[in-house]
């Protein structure tokens, strides 16, 4: 009242009068509940028993998936908090291509730990003092787990299964196209690493998911220009051009006088001069496929095909550019340039039809670093959920390949992370030692979820898993058919890159910490 006399009697607007502002503990409450709502929201999703959530967009468009980021995404979050949960698994994906469903779990987790402390009068910056704290324990711990043996195919193999079970492959399917997986990722190892780029995923709806291959080359969408070409041709010679194979036309319109018979026969050899000559041009090069941006002329595709050239024409640019990276070719823009030395070479080149789908399979290409995951499925949503879980079963293996490090699944490494953290906290003092035991309690989220999700009594898993974990040193939940038992995870072969639990502990804590200390929220329009 005070302020408003100084002012005349006026009272002072800082922000428009349709903001609103929240503060103080109704502020973290918002947020913090908006964080725990998101991560529920995936929680049934996380292990081998987990479930599925079907997505139906405002078009209909329905998405069928366990997969943790694409979950979040396709959810369209729009509260600020909560998308900071979403972003966890997204870096979460880019990083590491797996984990997304733990990190995100665990990032709620460790706002439901921070709300009871919160609510203990704890102060938010001793929470997050505490929370980073415990979280430099964890990575000491997930080191600590590292197993000793050398990271070979068949514990690839173990990775990329373990990445896949539980994602519509069902446990058959994913003993096999993890073998598939691996072979991949060997395929582009190099001595700077691993070239994870150089594989591609390309699906086909038909048949079942055990016809999945890996091509050592490139699938595309294309057919032959012409039904009288070859379907297949071994050792390839290939020609790749920015030319149209027709009648050339101005650019400007014209129109011609024709006054007699004599002068319009005249004309039509004219033009079939003009295509006859650009056919034979191709025919004496010597190229046995040709791929071309452009348009083919009918006359010179029939021609083409009775000399038994394989032609692909109207190439899109990104095909185009898959296949120069495969076969070494160069790319040509007049065919009066055209010479054997841009030739690009391939073992084997075919067109197969797949329904009403036409592929072309360019295979064993010279300069070939490239190789499709050819993924088949019953239905449009299988191909789509197996193209996911074989993605991050590519990129969770590369990530093993290159580091090296792999740990216990199957819950053992939380339990291992949080037995020392709570070790480690007994030597913290004041009230950020609550906040480090806090963090421990978070992580039993994931042992706990697994368990709830395979049917078990979470408390009395988890209760048992600790039990073993210190009699046994590890310890985790063992799906096994339709039997749960508690074992040794690298025993049972269900390992994890040390580098997904370590990005998960650390991008759950920072979104954690940073909601944590928010304490004003104001929404202008």
């Amino acid at each position: 009242m005070a302020q408003q006399r100084r002012m005349g009697g006026q009272p002072m607007f800082i922000m428009s009068e349709d903001s609103q502002r929240t503060q103080g503990r109704d502020a973290q409450s918002s947020n913090i509940m908006a964080g725990k709502a998101v991560a529920e929201a995936v929680r049934t999703t996380l292990g081998p028993r987990g479930m599925d959530k079907m997505l139906v967009d405002s078009s209909g468009e329905v998405v069928i998936t366990n997969d943790g980021a694409t979950i979040l995404n396709e959810m369209d979050i729009e509260h600020p908090a909560a998308q900071m949960i979403v972003e966890v698994a997204e870096t979460q994906e880019e990083e590491v291509g797996d984990g997304t469903t733990t990190a995100g779990v665990i990032a709620g987790n460790l706002l439901g730990e921070a709300e009871d402390l919160i609510e203990q009068d704890v102060h938010a910056t001793t929470i997050v003092e505490g929370y980073h704290e415990a979280a430099s324990i964890a990575q000491e711990a997930i080191d600590e787990q590292v197993g000793d043996a050398a990271v070979d195919d068949e514990i690839l193999k173990q990775v990329g299964e373990s990445s896949m079970t539980g994602k519509g492959t069902g446990g058959l399917t994913a003993e096999s196209l993890a073998e598939t997986v691996v072979e991949a990722v060997r395929h582009v190892e190099t001595d700077d690493g691993v070239a994870r780029d150089n594989v591609t995923v390309h699906t086909q709806v038909g048949a079942s998911s055990n016809a999945t291959e890996l091509v050592p080359g490139i699938v595309i969408d294309e057919e032959p220009a012409h039904e009288g070409m070859p379907s297949s041709v071994e050792d390839a010679s290939i020609a790749v051009l920015d030319v149209e194979l027709g009648v050339r036309t101005g650019d400007v319109d014209a129109e011609y006088a024709i006054d007699s018979i004599d002068q319009l026969n005249a004309a039509i050899d004219a033009e079939e001069s003009e295509v006859q000559g650009y056919a034979e041009t191709v025919a004496e090069s010597g190229a046995d496929v040709v791929v071309t941006t452009d348009d083919v002329d009918d006359r010179v595709s029939t021609f083409l095909a009775n000399e038994g050239i394989l032609v692909f024409e109207n190439v899109g640019s990104s095909d185009t550019k898959d296949i120069i990276s495969a076969t070494g070719a160069t790319r040509v823009g007049a065919l009066d340039d055209l010479e054997e030395a841009d030739f690009g070479h391939a073992d084997r080149i075919s067109a197969e039809n797949y329904g009403d789908d036409d592929l072309a399979f360019i295979e064993g290409g010279a300069a070939a670093e490239t190789v499709t995951v050819f993924v088949r499925g019953g239905t449009e949503h299988v191909v789509d959920e197996l193209e996911r879980a074989i993605g991050d079963a590519l990129d969770v293996v590369a990530t093993a390949l290159e580091s090296g490090e792999v740990v216990p699944g199957a819950g053992a490494t939380e339990i291992a992370i949080a037995d020392k953290i709570r070790q480690e906290a007994a030597g913290i003092e004041g009230r950020k030692q609550l906040a480090v035991t806090a963090f421990a309690d978070a992580l039993d989220v994931v042992p706990r979820t697994l368990a709830a999700n395979t049917g078990q009594d979470p408390i009395d898993a988890l209760v048992d898993l600790r039990a073993a974990h210190e009699s046994e040193g590890r310890a985790g939940l063992i799906t096994d058919g339709e039997d749960v038992t508690i074992g040794d995870p690298l025993e049972s072969g269900v390992v994890d890159p040390a580098d997904v639990k370590r990005e998960a502990v650390e991008s759950a804590t920072e979104a954690a910490t940073m909601i944590v200390r928010i304490d004003d929220v104001i929404a202008a329009e």
